[in-house]
């Protein structure tokens, strides 16, 4: 089995009336190499005639994002042309590349009638060689994404990137990064190998896990060491998981903000190029 090295709780670090809980980074564990951020938004319930989401223009740089809308939805644009509203059980994945403003705010509808929102928000770094990629939008509603299921239906994967098994994903990244979000009923388990030199990322979303025999509650992030392959997991209640793994870059890591790059000339130059307008000018 792959051994675990430690479990972590996130950071409450509420945005204006949002609340989040952020795993990556915390005071215990500055990333996962190349998973960088995960805030995850909610679970709460708006009223009618809310503000919604306060998630308005901003620029990034250097990384991809990858969004679960939970419950909710996220009205997404940018400045590369993507537009659109992606609702419960959908996915948003974002390459920033060389540099793109975009905006994630909550529908005109879901602003004007409320209801509940959990929303999970996953930042991977770019390589060096991808940094100045050209920026890229890719949403999925729910019905878009394959599912695999496993354990007599008590396991529900969804296949987000990469593959998993024989599945392939409706996303390839350009670095090789396997994400899928797991549904568990009580009782289900799974497992499931991944090469030793490549990282794992494994936070508990809802529910309880027990995770090659540690127990993992909800708002855990477990972090692996890279000694074995195997990991098994089984659900003592109903639960929720995001998944993945990638190969590390082993590169510098350098961010300021909305931008992650490999050296500090990087970043300014970054702030440069969106203050010369490079990265678009926003047309609301």
């Amino acid at each position: 089995m792959r051994k675990i090295k430690k479990k972590h709780k996130p950071q409450y670090a509420p945005i204006a009336d949002l609340v989040t809980y952020r795993a990556l980074p915390t005071r215990e564990v500055e990333y996962i190499d190349p998973f960088l951020f995960l805030n995850h938004h909610g679970p709460q319930v708006y009223k009618p005639n809310n503000r919604g989401l306060p998630f308005g223009p901003h620029p990034h740089r250097g990384f991809e994002t990858l969004t679960f809308i939970l419950e909710g939805d996220i009205m997404h644009q940018d400045t590369g042309g993507g537009k659109d509203v992606i609702e419960a059980g959908g996915v948003q994945w974002m390459t920033a590349g060389r540099g793109l403003i975009h905006a994630e705010v909550s529908s005109d509808k879901f602003k004007q009638e409320g209801g509940p929102l959990e929303i999970l928000q996953l930042w991977f770094n770019l390589p060096a060689k991808h940094k100045m990629t050209e920026p890229k939008y890719i949403g999925l509603q729910k019905d878009k994404i394959p599912v695999v299921e496993l354990d007599n239906g008590n396991v529900r994967v969804n296949v987000v990137s990469g593959n998993w098994g024989e599945v392939q994903a409706p996303i390839q990244s350009l670095s090789d990064i396997h994400m899928v979000s797991i549904e568990l009923r009580q009782g289900g388990e799974f497992v499931y190998n991944i090469p030793s030199e490549r990282n794992i990322f494994f936070y508990v979303v809802r529910g309880t896990v027990t995770v090659n025999g540690e127990t993992a509650e909800k708002l855990t992030l477990v972090e692996f060491s890279n000694e074995g392959k195997e990991v098994k997991v089984e659900a003592t209640e109903d639960a929720y998981i995001l998944f993945g793994h990638a190969l590390p870059y082993k590169e510098p890591v350098v961010s300021h903000g909305p931008f992650v790059m490999n050296t500090e000339e990087e970043i300014q130059e970054a702030f440069r190029d969106y203050q010369l307008g490079k990265m678009g000018s926003w047309e609301s």
